[in-house]
């Protein structure tokens, strides 16, 4: 079966930092594009990450400086390093799978929980 999952949510101080996985199963990610979108409560979903399958990354402005996208191929798995977090991250994190960066996505994951709270 082809999925995704998130992983590594979880609840964090303000100024403190977390780590996300994506690990793919049931396909191979190396040809696809890996996006992280966050919703958070009466917000809509926004995209906030994205790494090509070349390997070339996006972000939005919310995170630019504080979070880092990558990917281990041989891990079938993508990570988003978040660094720095405010109580604005607060929310439920998917990552995507798609051809091209903010194109439209093949597959989701159901997501994890990040609080950030003091």
């Amino acid at each position: 079966q082809v999925q995704l999952v998130e992983s590594g949510g979880g609840l964090v101080q303000p100024g403190g930092f977390l780590r996300l996985s994506c690990a793919a199963s049931g396909f191979t990610l190396d040809y696809y594009a890996i996006g992280w979108f966050r919703q958070a409560p009466g917000k809509e979903r926004e995209g906030i990450s994205c790494i090509s399958s070349e390997g070339n990354t996006y972000y939005a402005g919310s995170v630019k400086g504080r979070f880092t996208i990558s990917r281990d191929n041989a891990k079938n798995t993508v990570y988003l390093q978040m660094n720095s977090l405010k109580f604005e991250d607060t929310a439920v994190y998917y990552c995507a799978a798609s051809r091209l960066c903010y194109r439209e996505s093949e597959y989701w994951g159901q997501g994890t929980q990040v609080t950030v709270s003091s």
